[in-house]
């Protein structure tokens, strides 16, 4: 089920705290019977709209999935791929807030640069619903590979 968060001009501290209780709910939902660390992600779109995720585990391992995927993976099959920021929130099972900070893995650090623009797209580190970093993708992920890298119709990107 989404979400609406009703938008301003950027990301203000407010929506950040709306995402951040978003994706504190997310986690509650986090299927993590292998870890016990549970991760729920908020992500914002452009129009408003926010979709949650939270980790889903596998006894074989490497079919499970971060939050953070499970978000932006729901948002694209409903057509959306115009996103503004992702609030995170991770850690142990059965951990009081605040919760230490936790930052996306490498592989969805990839999967956000595949969707979102680095120099606008806030990625908020959630510990509490009014205890978080926001930074943009760009700090979190420098140098990075994304579309913008391969080649485009006979053109060579230098």
């Amino acid at each position: 089920m989404s979400q609406e968060i009703e938008l301003s001009k950027g990301v203000t501290h407010e929506d950040a705290e709306k995402l951040a209780a978003l994706a504190l709910k997310a986690r509650e939902r986090s299927y993590s019977p292998y870890s016990h660390f549970q991760v729920g992600a908020a992500l914002l779109a452009a129009d408003g709209t926010v979709y949650q995720g939270c980790n889903i585990e596998n006894a074989a391992y490497s079919p499970s999935v971060c939050a953070e995927r499970t978000a932006i993976f729901k948002a694209v099959s409903e057509n959306r791929q115009d996103f503004k920021a992702i609030a995170i929130a991770g850690g142990p099972a059965g951990a009081q807030l605040p919760l230490p900070a936790c930052s996306p893995c490498g592989v969805c650090r990839q999967v956000l640069m595949e969707f979102c623009d680095p120099d606008s797209f806030e990625i908020i580190l959630v510990r509490s619903q009014t205890e978080f970093t926001q930074m943009l993708l760009r700090d979190l992920l420098p140098l990075a590979f994304g579309p913008g890298n391969l080649r485009k119709k006979g053109k060579r990107k230098v």
